[in-house]
């Protein structure tokens, strides 16, 4: 186990180095960037230096005047050494901005996971062993539903429901016009009320999918000759379920959750920008759009980071819930 694990991080060292390259090559290659955008507003000024001039100052003081190899190492080397530079639109360290808004992300990201893992298994399994009944029926309508319904129509609907005609919360935003003149716990609360919406909606929009899958994977499972053995042998339906059954769906299961590992950190731009929640996935929106070079690649390394060590935990999480499975 030691020996595949070495191998697989060497590997996506090297997957790491590639996409990284990619992803320096796509955004020096973005049809609009901060420093054009500067260098034109400069230009304008009276008695200013012309647009190529301030092109070819403010390229140098960014390293965009070397090629896109060279540059790209120079960046690497920075991030090596911890150096991830200032953002260009936001105008403050890289790192701090990320903090800043990251982990309300990962807040909204955590608690709609761990109720879509609630709601979506639990109801996967019913529908597969009460199949065409009209639980079935229902249970699968109603993950159909949130599979369909767009984001943005969804978060609409719930907003004018919920906001406008019930007025139960506010319409957009993180905190209440009364957040000032509140204690640390009346602040705390204000923050979790504001985020009702957003994580029902995130919930909804998700739990769909995971349900089929779960309930395609117990029907494949409770077919198995395995389960009329045990079946044969006396054993009650829910110890064949839940003993049997559902420890052998875990295996696609934990596919879902190794690779949902980035999804905790990337945000969720529509959701975030309907509610104008001001999370990671907005913010990494508007820094691409505004061709923030320092925090679009910070933020797109550190999702393939993750994403890489989704599928390594994924794998080695394989071992731990199925004992036949093992890595020599």
């Amino acid at each position: 186990m030691r020996k595949y694990i070495l191998k697989r991080i060497l590997i996506s060292i090297v997957i790491l180095f590639f996409v990284a390259f990619i992803i320096y090559t796509l955004m020096r290659c973005l049809p609009t960037s901060y420093i054009e955008r500067m260098a034109r507003q400069k230009s304008m000024q009276p008695n200013s230096k012309s647009y190529e001039e301030w092109m070819e100052q403010l390229s140098a003081m960014y390293n965009m005047d070397k090629g896109i190899v060279v540059g790209f190492f120079t960046w690497l080397g920075n991030f090596f050494r911890g150096e991830f530079g200032d953002s260009w639109f936001f105008t403050v360290p890289v790192i701090d901005k990320f903090n800043e808004v990251v982990w309300l992300s990962f807040v909204m990201g955590l608690i709609s996971f761990a109720l879509e893992i609630v709601i979506a298994v639990p109801l996967g399994i019913v529908a597969a062993t009460k199949q065409y009944s009209k639980t079935d029926y229902t249970i699968s309508v109603i993950a159909l539903a949130g599979i369909s319904l767009p984001p943005f129509f969804f978060a609409s609907l719930l907003k004018l429901v919920f906001s406008v005609k019930l007025r139960w919360f506010d319409l957009i935003g993180l905190v209440g016009r009364n957040y000032a003149q509140l204690d640390a716990w009346g602040q705390f609360w204000d923050k979790a009320h504001h985020l009702v919406l957003p994580i029902v909606t995130l919930v909804v929009i998700s739990v769909g999918s995971l349900m089929r899958y779960t309930r395609t994977n117990m029907l494949e499972v409770l077919n198995a000759d395995y389960i009329r053995t045990a079946r044969a042998k006396g054993l009650s339906e829910r110890k064949v379920i839940y003993h049997h059954a559902f420890r052998n769906t875990l295996i696609p299961l934990v596919t879902i959750i190794g690779g949902s590992l980035p999804g905790l950190f990337s945000g969720a731009l529509i959701t975030e920008t309907l509610y104008a929640i001001p999370g990671i996935g907005y913010t990494s929106y508007q820094a691409m759009v505004q061709g923030d070079i320092p925090f679009s690649m910070f933020y797109l390394v550190f999702m393939a980071i993750l994403t890489l060590a989704g599928n390594l935990i994924a794998d080695i999480l394989y071992a731990v819930v199925d004992p036949r499975v093992r890595i020599a």
